[in-house]
């Protein structure tokens, strides 16, 4: 068991990274995706605990830039690459974006657990960094946890247990 003060824990609509030992965590991911990018040289960790798929859709006076896909996994690049981390050596891992409830005829503006995926992927996809491994979709909520050293991506739900990618 890892000492709890060795977890940088990451918040609903935040970001933050980590590096050399330790884990990044972030808990209630139902629609929520949780981006998290690794650079396996530096052993430098981020996560962005993203809630909504586009900044275009803000409302708040000052934007939060970690709730949006958009703006959240630029700015948690950025903060990387302030810690040294080259972007090309960076891989990405993601869980969430489940459809916790069922709509019928609502339209496309319910689903945001699916909108969520498809904008963090294409936020990747603009930065060049690859998507190695993926546990989207559903129905259930998921706690997330990537280690640092390992770069392993430890996803917890009651309904499938822990799984690692």
């Amino acid at each position: 068991m890892i000492d709890e003060h060795l977890i940088v824990k990451v918040g609903m609509a935040d970001l933050n990274v980590a590096h050399t030992e330790g884990l990044i965590r972030t808990t209630g991911l139902g629609s929520c995706v949780g981006v998290t990018l690794f650079d396996p040289k530096l052993k430098v960790a981020g996560l962005a605990h993203v809630m909504l798929p586009s900044s275009e859709i803000a409302r708040e006076g000052a934007l939060n830039i970690a709730k949006y896909a958009d703006t959240a996994v630029p700015e948690l690049v950025r903060r990387m690459n302030e810690l040294g981390v080259v972007t090309s050596r960076l891989v990405a891992k993601m869980a969430g974006g489940s459809q916790m409830f069922a709509f019928s005829g609502s339209g496309d503006s319910m689903r945001i657990g699916p909108r969520n995926v498809e904008s963090c992927k294409l936020a990747l996809s603009e930065l060049g960094i690859p998507l190695i491994a993926e546990d989207t979709g559903g129905n259930y909520g998921r706690t997330i946890e990537l280690d640092c050293v390992t770069g392993i991506l430890f996803i917890r739900s009651v309904q499938m247990g822990i799984k690692e990618l």
